[in-house]
């Protein structure tokens, strides 16, 4: 099952560093890197997971989340073991932290992950649940399969990954949900174990050196990265940075894996946060994991007209024209569309791998 890795170089000392994400991980022979499924095996650098997923379903595209990126349509999702952070707060903790790899064994090449999303007519597949990052190979492989077969790739990752290594990993992704967890390095260090300057260094390469449609989420966990001032440090620094129209997603947290002692995030703490980011000046700001319709609906930027309205993942109102404009203005809308059929829905389906 061992596949060959790249992005490694060997040391003076013998030991082989992993160059893949910015904990350049050490190794001796057998020893597997902080994400638990890149492992030296002998004189290289090899792959544990790949061809073995966490198992596969279809979701809405509004899920990852993305509200930008053909709304309306299903996306077949899939992760494997291990990650390269260590969140403490993780929300799929049971897969990202796995260490039991046959209990996650799901096996699917991918050929056969890019035949079974077009099979279910998914617009694209989304390399999910834990961070594709760690699985550069198998991702990659597997978004050239599901180009052939035409269907679009999406990763939702936190955008832990090496100066090195981002130019492969995100070639053949179509778009991006980077999950900015907060804007201060204390946090990553203490509640992530890794540092935040990589992660914006990963949205300003996105944004301006790739044709990747690139979302951002903030899961707002109270006390710890809900302040105004953060929030506004953060929401101006997109702006500046990234650009207005770049879309804002502010999640709710529930107290899961070592975080329990800390409350769910009130939704009020999700609009205030909004608000503060329309303030410095962004475009599309959302919240997720409550019921807020107002948080959910896509506006005009040139009229204000409400152009997408949202109920949790379900689209009960669309108004774009085809080439993604406002028929009220004419204000085109930051994103990717395409003709708009009949929505997915707000489903989520497990699926079994269309073997040929």
């Amino acid at each position: 099952m061992n596949h060959p890795g790249r992005y490694w170089h060997m040391l003076d000392d013998g030991r082989i560093q992993c160059d893949l994400c910015p904990r350049y991980c050490k190794l001796h022979d057998d020893q597997r890197g902080a994400c638990f499924v890149r492992m030296r095996e002998h004189d290289a650098i090899v792959l544990t997971t790949y061809g073995r997923s966490s198992g596969f379903c279809i979701d809405p595209v509004e899920k990852k989340p993305l509200n930008h990126f053909y709304p309306g349509t299903s996306v077949f999702s899939f992760g494997t073991a291990g990650c390269n952070l260590a969140c403490k707060f993780c929300q799929n903790w049971d897969i990202s932290k796995s260490r039991d790899m046959d209990r996650l064994m799901d096996a699917a090449s991918p050929a056969e992950i890019a035949r079974t999303a077009a099979h279910w007519g998914c617009r694209s597949v989304a390399y999910t649940y834990n961070d594709p990052v760690i699985f550069l190979e198998y991702a990659v492989d597997t978004a050239e399969a599901c180009h052939a077969e035409g269907v679009q790739n999406i990763a939702v990752t936190a955008g832990y990954i090496s100066e090195a290594a981002r130019a492969e990993f995100f070639a053949p992704m179509d778009a991006a949900n980077v999950d900015l967890k907060a804007f201060t390095d204390d946090f990553y260090v203490q509640l992530c174990g890794a540092r935040l300057q990589p992660v914006l260094d990963t949205l300003v390469w996105l944004v301006h050196e790739s044709t990747v449609w690139v979302e951002i989420t903030t899961l707002l966990i109270p006390g710890k990265n809900d302040t105004d001032a953060e929030l506004s440090a953060m929401s101006q620094w997109i702006a500046r940075e990234l650009g207005p129209t770049v879309p804002l997603h502010f999640t709710a947290f529930h107290p899961d894996f070592k975080l329990t002692d800390i409350a769910a995030t009130p939704a009020a703490t999700l609009q205030r946060a909004r608000r503060i980011a329309l303030d410095a000046g962004l475009r599309h700001v959302y919240t997720g994991n409550v019921h807020d319709r107002d948080g959910g609906t896509t506006r005009c930027t040139g009229c204000g007209e409400p152009l997408i309205v949202r109920d949790w993942y379900e689209i009960i109102d669309y108004r774009l024209t085809p080439d993604g404009a406002c028929p009220a203005c004419g204000t085109a809308l930051a994103g990717r569309f395409g003709a708009y059929g009949k929505p997915f829905g707000s489903r989520r389906i497990p699926v079994a791998i269309h073997r040929s």
